[in-house]
């Protein structure tokens, strides 16, 4: 569990009376199954170990400090804990590069820190890239002006909103967008209850709608089951799958999958250590490659 980023994360919790040597050792076994599950399907999966030498608990969760574009763009965001800014490492860039993908452009963010202004990569940001949209719910971790910034760089239409939880009786900001909501090619998996704002929800609808894609609205109780926090890819042959920790998969009714299983095939794994402790699930785990491939 890290504690700075707990402040407005509501979904960590800290294990009782489990020492965190064996914490550590179940979250490397969940993630170590994951990997394995996503390389049985054809997904080429990068995997890099942390460093030892910063303490940085949310290291498993790539995709909030980078984004990468098919054009060769990476962007690089600013985080709102301290010590999540340690995750941004050069030699990761360096790792995909020996993998053969190309990095043409950095685009930095992260100066904004210094402003205490924050948004978090594909935590805040949901890219349909096929559609050119980024969808953003506000948040501590989610910036509007940054936001329509990064829409402008990278050229989305931005769609934003304001997505509540309750905690103890009180509406609250949800710190990642990801947590509430997927798009997939020709779906959308969202909570529409979570936006309490009409006229925002039916904005968030109607661009939806208007992309082809079908609405498979979630409950809050799902959203805490992590079964906003799914991403599909694409896997050997180029099949599309949509991942999804068990947990999301298990909260799921039976007319849910089947409405996804008309769009995509599904793939779930176990990982209730990373998301009682950690805060973030599947979707999270993943810092998607669209980077190009160098040509021989």
């Amino acid at each position: 569990m890290n504690e700075q980023t707990a402040v407005n994360n509501y979904y960590q919790k800290q294990l009782d009376n489990t020492m965190p040597e064996t914490v550590n050792l179940k979250a490397q076994q969940e993630f170590d199954d994951y990997v394995a599950k996503l390389r049985s399907i054809g997904v080429n999966v990068i995997v890099v170990d942390d460093s030892k030498e910063f303490d940085t608990p949310d290291s498993i969760f790539p995709n909030n400090w980078v984004s990468f574009h098919e054009n060769g763009d990476v962007g690089l965001y600013p985080m709102f804990a301290e010590n999540r800014r340690l995750e941004r490492r050069e030699d990761i860039l360096e790792t995909l590069e020996g993998n053969g993908f190309v990095i043409n452009n950095i685009v930095d963010y992260t100066s904004a820190e210094a402003e205490g202004v924050f948004l978090e990569g594909t935590g805040s940001l949901i890219l349909d890239r096929i559609n050119r949209k980024a969808y953003c719910a506000l948040s501590p971790r989610a910036d509007e002006d940054l936001f329509i910034e990064f829409c402008e760089d990278f050229e989305f239409t931005p769609v934003v909103f304001i997505s509540n939880q309750t905690v103890n009786n009180k509406r609250k900001p949800i710190y990642h967008t990801n947590v509430m909501m997927c798009v997939g090619e020709t779906f959308a998996v969202i909570c529409l209850a979570s936006i309490d704002n009409k006229k925002e929800r039916k904005n968030v609808i109607k661009h939806l709608k208007e992309d082809g894609k079908e609405i498979i609205d979630i409950t809050e109780n799902q959203v805490n089951n992590f079964a906003g926090n799914m991403l599909q890819v694409k896997g050997g042959n180029g099949e599309l799958y949509l991942i999804m920790s068990q947990a999301a998969y298990n909260s799921l009714s039976q007319s849910q999958i089947n409405t996804l299983k008309k769009h995509t095939k599904i793939l779930s794994s176990s990982l209730n250590t990373i998301e009682v402790c950690g805060g973030g699930s599947a979707r999270c785990m993943m810092a998607e490659v669209f980077l190009p491939k160098k040509v021989d």
